[in-house]
């Protein structure tokens, strides 16, 4: 049995780790002349992920922490499908665009919140500009649900999609009216047919737990529930309750939310639910049939993880396109301007839409390496690093290696004298495991954090 009234103290602020270094330490001294630079001495040989993002949702869904653009106008959309063509024109000039593609993926907002004549304008285009997709290639969509037809999944499926994650949350009334998301069982078990029809086989859904109203058993429910339409794969993710940085947040009365306590218990059935079920746990928050490839890569030691979560087609150079867009390479990454203005403006002038970046050290890459391999697949391999990086593992990391006793005389975790092995219930706090590893984090005294809890 576990003992979570011991695990609620490592309730505290972290990175999620979609990077490393996180976010908060991209700087705009980082400039399009940079990145010029990265791509001009990139790898030709090296794949290519392209991620676009398209911004536009009908309402807020108060949750929600991407970054959205509200609107009931056509003509915006058709202006930001213009612009992003406009852009992808741009990077032909500065990019290898005909390097092999290995993964695209379109994120928001809600990307079928666009007409199916805009988004087969916009795919059109895109295989225009790269005309080398892999056989393989994982071409995925983020979905509501509520914006989403059969036009939609035959213009998706015209384009090589071949995986679709559907936005659930919850299925509770009462979770669902305070989040300003109604999306009915019903609404939600009908697209799922309608990708299945058209032979899509490898469906996600997302849920969230740890909202407003939330209980063990209301979250349950929506467990069972949603079993019964047999997704693929399920990400499970903490809601991340950012309320200084996104205005909607602010009107949940934070009283309502399940405790970290309650967010444990929370987790761990989840966890039991889906094992007993048939999943298998990949990574911090994604659950994955036996069949799956999330699943295979898991068993190999071969799981990766970017901005769009986990996947198994790494090494790649991620090109982000759209307002707000992060894309990295080996040794960096590049955020496009987060203000459709000056997005719109630096594409106007013919430049890349570059906001901010950041080079990565040496030290940074080996830190990366770290943290991405405990966050993928719960193991680290201390010989393949000391290889890899041409270093004494428990003299470089000796800091980090004593603040991880904590979770090994807490049975979280083990340090052998070759790897590190997180065990499943480790799993529940794998973003504290990684924080002993992050050189910058370190830095920030605990209460100017401003990251999310890990619980």
């Amino acid at each position: 049995m576990i003992d979570f009234a011991k695990f609620v103290k490592y309730s505290k602020p972290g990175p999620r780790y979609t990077s490393y270094p996180t976010a908060p330490e991209f700087s705009e001294s980082f400039t399009k002349e940079d990145l010029k630079n990265y791509f001009k001495n990139q790898d030709s040989k090296r794949n290519l992920s392209l991620y676009f993002h398209l911004p536009f949702c009908r309402s807020a869904c108060y949750f929600c922490g991407c970054n959205t653009i509200f609107t009931s106008k056509e003509d915006k959309k058709t202006r930001y499908i213009d612009y992003i063509k406009r852009e992808l024109d741009i990077l032909k000039n500065h990019l290898d665009t005909s390097r092999v593609v290995s993964q695209m993926h379109f994120g928001g907002g809600t990307p079928t919140f666009f007409s199916p004549a805009q988004l087969k304008d916009l795919i059109s285009k895109i295989k225009e500009v790269f005309p080398n997709f892999s056989s393989d290639a994982e071409i995925s969509c983020e979905i509501d649900p509520r914006y989403f037809t059969k036009e939609h999944m035959d213009v998706l499926k015209d384009g090589g999609c071949n995986r679709v994650s559907f936005g659930v949350q919850d299925l509770d009334e009462t979770v669902q009216k305070t989040i300003h998301r109604i999306q009915p069982f019903e609404l939600t078990k009908n697209v799922i047919k309608i990708a299945r029809e058209a032979g899509i086989n490898s469906i996600n859904t997302d849920l969230i737990y740890g909202l407003p109203h939330q209980t063990k058993e209301s979250f349950q429910d929506t467990l069972e529930k949603m079993l019964t339409l047999s997704p693929d794969r399920f990400a499970v993710f903490n809601y991340a309750h950012v309320p200084w940085l996104m205005k909607t947040m602010r009107k949940f009365d934070e009283s309502t939310f399940p405790t970290p306590h309650e967010k444990l218990e929370m987790l761990k059935s989840t966890i039991d639910f889906f094992t007993s079920n048939g999943y298998k746990m990949v990574g911090m928050d994604h659950f994955a049939k036996p069949e799956d490839e999330l699943f295979k890569a898991i068993e190999k030691g071969e799981l990766h993880r970017n901005f769009q979560g986990y996947t198994t087609k790494g090494g790649a150079d991620l090109i982000g396109i759209g307002v707000t867009s992060i894309g990295n390479g080996v040794d960096y990454y590049a955020q496009n301007f987060k203000n459709l203005e000056e997005w719109e403006n630096a594409i106007d002038k013919g430049e890349l839409p570059v906001f901010k970046g950041y080079k990565l050290s040496d030290d940074d890459i080996l830190r990366q390496y770290v943290i991405m391999e405990l966050m993928s697949n719960f193991s680290l391999n201390i010989k393949k690093v000391e290889d890899e990086f041409k270093i004494v593992f428990k003299d470089y990391f000796a800091d980090a290696l004593n603040a991880l006793k904590e979770f090994e005389d807490a049975e979280l975790l083990k340090i052998f004298e070759d790897k590190i092995e997180v065990y499943q219930t480790g799993t529940m706090l794998i973003r504290n495991i990684c924080m002993p590893f992050d050189a910058y984090l370190n830095n920030i005294p605990e209460e100017k954090r401003r990251f999310s809890k890990t619980i």
